[in-house]
């Protein structure tokens, strides 16, 4: 009973992936009306995301299954625990309207338990964060460049032309596909990784159910999120949005090929910046910006590490006093969230 929960949660939560990070990489493909029929988009999208998990899943299946901590750590209980913090964390944010990472929700809660049981690799861990660190700023990087190279006089004059819209809108939908594969790879791990760690699903079952349920996620759930980033992404020319679309799924790619999870939301917003620096200067380094992405990158692991943690301690271990600590973690992370969101809203 405690394995159909476990694997129930898991493909739960793969499905809200697709819904919210899978969803949101045909945004620019449909906002700038490449593909008008929003069912036609999602469709699409699921099929990449699937077809990416499926041919390049595995190496980020097996960080997060038994590269963070040992596999024996992962009991049924566990993997369950794992897989309900990382949903719950996300469920909180989304109640506090607060942007978080799959992947770091995900890494996050996989340490708790390791905490619990003093098992984390540490080395594969500050990799893992390094990634974190480093993949946005290199994204920003790339995007200046990028943009830039779109100002010379030729390349201008090229992409201006009138015979050009149908080549750039090709590479549009090129570069949307590319990142719903790329998505695929790196994302459904986070839903079926603590699961084949603990030997709940095989690493090609899980994969196949793991991606198949983050397309279905996208194609049924992420009409919201497809018509939200298609608005805010009109703005943007298609030469643009190849940038930000190619930038993050080379990024993620290369990053899936040596197994490491990293959050592809804060990767496609620093190369938006990007292309907004060059256009707008300083400007757009506005200090909420910053903050944001600094917040959801501190706030993603450390709120499902707290509650992995937290329900491990209570649950198997029968383990209150740790829980005061933790307790008085959440209370003044969200109370210092809290505080943030009203001081904006006046």
């Amino acid at each position: 009973m405690l394995t159909i929960i476990a694997i129930s949660v898991g493909l739960f939560f793969a499905m809200n992936i697709g819904a919210s990070g899978g969803a949101a990489t045909m945004g620019v493909a449909y906002g700038s009306g490449v593909i008008k029929n929003r069912r036609i988009a999602l469709g699409i999208c699921g099929v990449a995301i699937f077809l990416g998990a499926w041919f390049g899943g595995g190496e980020v299946v097996k960080t997060i299954g038994s590269g963070i901590v040992p596999e024996n750590t992962f009991t049924t209980a566990i993997a369950l625990i794992v897989v309900a913090s990382a949903t719950l964390s996300l469920f909180l944010a989304n109640v506090l309207g607060i942007p978080l990472s799959t992947s770091e929700v995900t890494v996050g809660a996989v340490v708790g338990a390791g905490i619990v049981y003093q098992s984390v690799f540490v080395g594969k861990l500050l990799v893992i964060v390094l990634f974190w660190f480093i993949t946005p700023i290199v994204a920003f990087l790339i995007a200046v460049m990028a943009t830039a190279l779109l100002k010379i006089k030729l390349i201008k004059a090229w992409v201006n032309a009138p015979k050009s819209a149908k080549v750039l809108s090709l590479l549009v939908l090129i570069m949307g596909l590319f990142e719903a594969f790329a998505a695929g790879m790196n994302n459904v791990a986070n839903a079926i990784g603590p699961l084949v760690g603990a030997g709940l699903l095989s690493t090609n079952g899980g994969i196949f159910w793991g991606g198949l349920f983050v397309a279905i996620g996208a194609f049924l759930l992420g009409k919201r999120v497809l018509e939200t980033n298609g608005k805010k992404i009109t703005q943007l020319r298609l030469e643009e949005g190849c940038v930000i679309s190619g930038t993050g799924a080379g990024i993620v790619t290369a990053a899936s090929i040596v197994g490491i999870p990293v959050p592809l939301a804060q990767i496609t917003t620093s190369s938006i910046i990007g292309v907004g620096f060059v256009k707008q200067g300083g400007a757009v380094l506005k200090k909420d910006i910053v903050v944001q992405l600094l917040t959801v990158w501190i706030v993603s692991p450390v709120l499902s590490m707290v509650l992995s943690y937290t329900i491990i301690q209570i649950v198997i271990e029968h383990n209150v006093y740790p829980i005061i600590i933790m307790v008085g973690i959440l209370v003044s992370a969200f109370g210092v969230l809290f505080l943030m969101k009203r001081s904006k809203g006046r």
